[in-house]
C-alpha cells in the first residue's frame, strides 16, 4: 500500500512537471507570434473566466474525491455513482444558467475589458465554463478511485492538444486580437477534448450516472466551503492587484510606471519562485487526500494518523530542502532569471516563508479529508484579513514588503490554526518534533550558505546557483539524513516490483 502511495505520488508530480513546462513554453511561442498586446487579450480573457470557473466548481473535484473514499470505505458502489452524478448536476445547477445570463447580459461584464472584441473572445469561451466543470468532477473521481494515471495522461493530453492546436492556428494571425481568438479557441477545444475523453473513460469503466439525491445535499454543504475559500482567494488577488499599485502611488510617492513595476516584479517574478512548492504538494496532496478519508470514515484510525504524519513531514522536508537554497541565492535567481536585482531581493527575504505556506497547504487537505471545510475556511478569512490590514496599515512604512509581510503572515496564522485543529482531531500524530528539528537544519543551512556565497562572490551568478545551490541542497539532505529524518527507503519502492 505504501510502495502504491510513493509511486503515485511520484507519478503525478512527474506529469505535473511536464505540463507546466509545456505551459510554460507555449507562453513563450504566444509571445513571439502574438506579442504583448495579444498576450494581454488572452490573459485577460482567461483570467476572468476562470474566477467564473473558481466559482462553479472548485471544491467540487477534492469534495467528490472525499466522498467517493468514504462510500469506499463503507463498499457501497452505488454510492460512488450517486456521488458522481450529484456532482454533475450540482456544478451543471451553477454554470448553465450562469453561462445563459453572461451570454444575454455580456454588457454587464464590458468594463472589465480593454474594448469589445475582447469582450466576445471572452465569450467563445463559455461553452468551456459547463465542459470543464463536469470534467472537474471526473478529476475528483479520478482521484476517489485511485486512478492516478488516466488523471495525468488526460492533463498532460489537454495540455498537448492546447499547445499544439493553439501554434497552429496562431501561427497565421493576421493581428494581435486575431491571434487572441486563436489562442482562445484552441483553449476551448482542448476542454472539448478533456471532457468527452474523461466521461468516456468513466462510463467505459463501469460509471453510472443514477439518481444523484442521497449525495446531493451533503456533496453540496462540504464543496461549498471550499469553493468559498477558492474564489476569495482569485478575489483577494483582485482586489490587491487593484488596490496595491494606488496605493503605493498615494502613500509612497512612486508615479504610475514605478508602482506597476514593483507590484509586477513582486507578484510576476519573485512569488512564482517561493510558489515552487504548491505542484509538489499538489501532487502529494491529490493522492494522499483519498487515503485519509477512506482512513478517517473507516476509522482506522492508526492509519490515519501514520498518514497525517508522513505528508506533514514530506512537506516541511520540502520547504526545507528549498529555504537555504533560496535564501542564499535569492538574489542571483532574480538576476539569472528575470534580469530583475529586487526580485532577488524579495526571494531572499522572504524564503522562510515556505515553511509555513508548506505546512498550511498540507494540513487544510488533511483537515478537509476529515470534514472541517468551514474550519479551515474560517482560518483562511483569517489569514487573509491579516494580510489585508497590513497592505493598508503598512505600505506608508514598508512600501511593496507591506503585501510580502501581510502573505507571509497569513500564511503563519493558517498554519498554526490548522496545527492546533488537527492536534484535537488526531491528538496521536506526532510531528512536532520533527518540525522544529526541520526549523533549526534551515537555519544552519542557511548560515553554511552565506559563508558559502562570500567564498564565491567573484563567480557570475549562473556559476553561483549551480555551485552554491548543489552545495547548500548537500548540506541540508546531509542533515536530514544523519538526523534520521529521511530514508532511501521511499526511492527504493518506486522501482521496487509490486
Amino acid at each position: 500500500m505504501a510502495s502504491n502511495v510513493y509511486k503515485s505520488a511520484a507519478q503525478v508530480t512527474v506529469f505535473s512537471t511536464i505540463e507546466k513546462t509545456l505551459s510554460f513554453a507555449y507562453r513563450i511561442i504566444l509571445s513571439r507570434l502574438i506579442g504583448a498586446e495579444g498576450i494581454g487579450i488572452y490573459q485577460i480573457c482567461l483570467s476572468v473566466f476562470s474566477v467564473f470557473l473558481t466559482a462553479a466548481s472548485s471544491g467540487i473535484p477534492v469534495t467528490v474525491s472525499r466522498m467517493i473514499a468514504k462510500q469506499s470505505a463503507t463498499g457501497s458502489a452505488a454510492g460512488k455513482h450517486a456521488v458522481v452524478t450529484a456532482g454533475v448536476v450540482s456544478t451543471l445547477m451553477f454554470t448553465v444558467p450562469a453561462a445563459i445570463i453572461i451570454f444575454f447580459g455580456r454588457n454587464l461584464l464590458a468594463f472589465l475589458f480593454p474594448d469589445k472584441e475582447s469582450l466576445n473572445i471572452f465569450i467563445l469561451l463559455l461553452p468551456g465554463l459547463i465542459l470543464t466543470s463536469v470534467y472537474a468532477v471526473m478529476r475528483g473521481t479520478f482521484w476517489g478511485n485511485k486512478q492516478f494515471m488516466p488523471y495525468s495522461l488526460i492533463e498532460l493530453a489537454e495540455d498537448s492538444v492546447m499547445v499544439i492546436l493553439g501554434t497552429v492556428l496562431v501561427f497565421s494571425a493576421t493581428s494581435p486580437t486575431d491571434g487572441a481568438y486563436r489562442a482562445t479557441a484552441a483553449a476551448l477545444i482542448s476542454y472539448i477534448f478533456s471532457f468527452l475523453v474523461s466521461v468516456g473513460w468513466y462510463l467505459m469503466h463501469g460509471g453510472k450516472f443514477v439518481n444523484p439525491k442521497s449525495q446531493l445535499r451533503p456533496l453540496l454543504a462540504s464543496a461549498m466551503p471550499i469553493t468559498a475559500m477558492r474564489t476569495s482567494t482569485s478575489l483577494l488577488n483582485s482586489v490587491v492587484a487593484t488596490f496595491l499599485p494606488a496605493l503605493l502611488i498615494g502613500a509612497c510617492g512612486y508615479d504610475s510606471s514605478e508602482a506597476l513595476a514593483l507590484y509586477g516584479a513582486v507578484t510576476g517574478m519573485s512569488l512564482p519562485v517561493l510558489m515552487i512548492p504548491n505542484s509538489l504538494i499538489g501532487s502529494i496532496a491529490v493522492v494522499v487526500a483519498p487515503e485519509m478519508s477512506e482512513h478517517y470514515y473507516a476509522g482506522r484510525g492508526d492509519r490515519l494518523k501514520r498518514d497525517i504524519e508522513k505528508t506533514i513531514k514530506a512537506a516541511v522536508f520540502i520547504a526545507a530542502l528549498l529555504i537555504p537554497a533560496l535564501f542564499t541565492l535569492g538574489g542571483d535567481i532574480g538576476i539569472m532569471l528575470f534580469g530583475n536585482a529586487f526580485s532577488g531581493e524579495v526571494i531572499t527575504k522572504f524564503a522562510f516563508m515556505l515553511l509555513p505556506l508548506c505546512i498550511s497547504m498540507i494540513t487544510t487537505t488533511a483537515l478537509n479529508s476529515m470534514n472541517c471545510e468551514v474550519k479551515t475556511l474560517i482560518y483562511f478569512f483569517i489569514g487573509a484579513l491579516f494580510m489585508l490590514v497590513c497592505i493598508f496599515a503598512l505600505t506608508p512604512i514598508a512600501g511593496i514588503y507591506s503585501y510580502m509581510i501581510g502573505l507571509a503572515g497569513s500564511y503563519v496564522i493558517t498554519a498554526a490554526l490548522n496545527l492546533h485543529l488537527l492536534r484535537k482531531k488526531c491528538p496521536d500524530a506526532a510531528y512536532f518534533k520533527h518540525l522544529a528539528a526541520s526549523a533549526a537544519i534551515c537555519v544552519f543551512g542557511s548560515l553554511f550558505g552565506l559563508l558559502l556565497r562570500r567564498l564565491t562572490a567573484e563567480l557570475t551568478p549562473v556559476l553561483k546557483v549551480i555551485i552554491c545551490g548543489g552545495a547548500v541542497t548537500a548540506f541540508t539532505l546531509t542533515a536530514f539524513w544523519g538526523l534520521g529524518m529521511v530514508s532511501i527507503e521511499p526511492v527504493k519502492k518506486l522501482f521496487r516490483r509490486r
